[in-house]
């Protein structure tokens, strides 16, 4: 059985191997001196199971590299956020320590955005991915890949929120609300998915204007 994993794991592109260890890494250094271990286990459990998963989802439904790396990108992004449960992330801290002055002051911000930047790059990262997923493994053409992929944003965004809506009515109160980061916005949900569409809606126009002046690929 090892030896077989190690034959998955050698079978990748050296790329994608050292992507995968580099967030499997990456979620190690996000739980050291955890600042919130009861909800760490739910914020980074689904991402470690799918890192451990990727060589045989890989080898069963290869990726070009490139994709590979969109998808890398936005576990990498979503595993920063895990760690401070995504309401807490201290980029005002990092701001004032780099340029003097925090972000949310010079825009106006009055929550914690990180939450919004992270549901952006679920569309504006995965649409392409899942596009070429559609293109190499079910037929599609180029153009019908990507409507499917941009549905499948649209989809993926609701089913997280409606997951958010059972932990809320299963868990306790505070843990919820922690976990779901809607820091007292009543339209946070609504908000999450449209940011979510609006990436995936670039993501889209980047692959027409490409195919204009090449074969998408």
């Amino acid at each position: 059985m090892i030896s077989g994993a190690v034959a998955v794991w050698k079978a990748l592109p050296t790329a994608q191997r050292r992507m995968i260890a580099a967030l499997l890494a990456a979620v190690a250094l996000a739980n050291i001196a955890q600042p919130y271990p009861d909800l760490a286990p739910l914020q980074h459990g689904p991402t470690i199971l799918l890192l451990v998963a990727a060589p045989w989802l890989l080898r069963r439904w290869p990726l070009s590299t490139r994709a590979m790396a969109g998808i890398a990108l936005f576990l990498a992004l979503h595993t920063l956020g895990a760690r401070y449960i995504y309401s807490y992330v201290p980029y005002d801290d990092w701001a004032r320590a780099l340029i003097g002055h925090d972000l949310s002051s010079l825009l106006g911000w009055t929550r914690n955005g990180y939450d919004r930047l992270v549901h952006f790059g679920f569309g504006a990262l995965l649409t392409l991915p899942l596009a070429e997923g559609l293109r190499r493994h079910a037929g599609m053409s180029a153009r019908t890949a990507l409507t499917v992929a941009f549905a499948f944003i649209g989809l993926g965004s609701a089913l997280y929120e409606i997951f958010e809506w059972l932990l809320t009515v299963i868990a306790a109160g505070e843990t919820a609300d922690y976990y779901n980061g809607q820091q007292g916005d009543v339209w946070d949900a609504q908000k999450d998915m449209a940011i979510a569409q609006l990436g995936s809606a670039l993501a889209v126009t980047i692959a027409l204007v490409a195919r204009r002046r090449a074969p998408y690929s």
